[in-house]
């Protein structure tokens, strides 16, 4: 894997994702899903509330890259607070 530049950043980021993940089977496994209608009017399970949590996230990011020279921390806390009204209201 010479070819990917690995930090630990990167890294970071790539066990976050994995571990989100298997938290979540974990979450079905034991507590079985059931569709939720929220203001976006469709049945979303909470593995559709999380892609379109990271999806959102990523496009938050982008974003604050594209519009600001802060650092990605207040993309980070922007993210936070979008997840939970996701989760919450989605």
């Amino acid at each position: 894997m010479n070819w990917m530049a690995w930090t630990w950043p990167t890294a970071t980021f790539f066990i976050i994702i994995a571990t989100t993940l298997v938290v979540m089977t974990i979450l079905a496994i034991k507590f079985p899903e059931r569709e939720k209608v929220g203001i976006l009017n469709i049945p979303t399970t909470r593995g559709d509330r999380l892609f379109i949590t990271l999806l959102g996230s990523a496009f938050i990011h982008l974003g604050w890259l594209l519009m600001s020279d802060i650092q990605l921390w207040g993309a980070l806390v922007v993210s936070a607070v979008y997840a939970f009204i996701v989760f919450r209201w989605v």
